[in-house]
């Protein structure tokens, strides 16, 4: 009996949550890319359709049906390996290019990527609670709650917005790997329309910001 050779890596191009999943990461690197050349409203735009993008690759695996156990087991680490660079490395880069490159923002850079890393692993580990929550603030609402914060660009001078925001990734942080149990969200219909609502109203409002 001849050995049966595993399928090739590009095959699961064809899994259409994984190639949300792609979509979602073209958003981040779109969203480090205009951090980086500091057009930062683009870069909020890019983030939050990542989340977008990141919600419904979970939602359309859920209801496919013929999904392979490789199809769910690649697309779980592909996920997870998203989630880093998404949820992780893109808010941190935001953070150092918004306060210039500072060392005490590089500071706030490796603790944002470090309590990502964190955070997955546990999750990789011990997924979801007895009670079906998850342990620490999932890290999707991080990005979901500095484009927030990025409302009161304007409403407080410059120098003080950037600790503002130091500050408010540091909370996240620290809410990432505590104990704090949270549900789901993207299990209720409602949070996904309001999870829609909210980057229909984000591209506008920032968007009309850029032009």
């Amino acid at each position: 009996m001849k050995a049966q050779h595993p399928p090739t890596i590009l095959s699961f191009l064809r899994d259409l949550p994984n190639q949300c999943s792609l979509a979602g990461l073209a958003c981040t690197v779109c969203a480090i890319y205009f951090s980086i050349i500091e057009v930062y409203h683009a870069a909020l735009i890019a983030m939050v359709w990542a989340v977008a993008l990141d919600w419904a690759d979970g939602l359309i695996a859920r209801r496919m049906h013929g999904r392979t156990g490789d199809d769910r087991i690649f697309g779980g680490q592909l996920d997870v390996l998203i989630d880093i660079v998404s949820y992780g490395v893109a808010p941190a880069i935001l953070l150092l290019s918004y306060g210039n490159f500072a060392p005490v923002f590089l500071v706030g850079a490796f603790i944002m990527i470090a309590t990502s890393a964190l955070r997955l692993s546990y999750f990789s580990t011990y997924g979801l609670s007895a009670e079906g929550k998850y342990t620490g603030l999932a890290l999707d609402n991080n990005s979901l709650a500095i484009v927030f914060v990025f409302l009161l660009e304007g409403v407080v001078t410059t120098a003080a917005f950037t600790y503002v925001l130091l500050l408010t990734c540091l909370c996240l942080c620290a809410l990432n790997v505590s104990q704090l149990k949270t549900n789901k969200l993207s299990a209720n219909p409602r949070n996904v329309y309001a999870l829609a609502a909210y980057c229909i109203a984000m591209t506008t409002l920032f968007g009309w910001k850029l032009a």
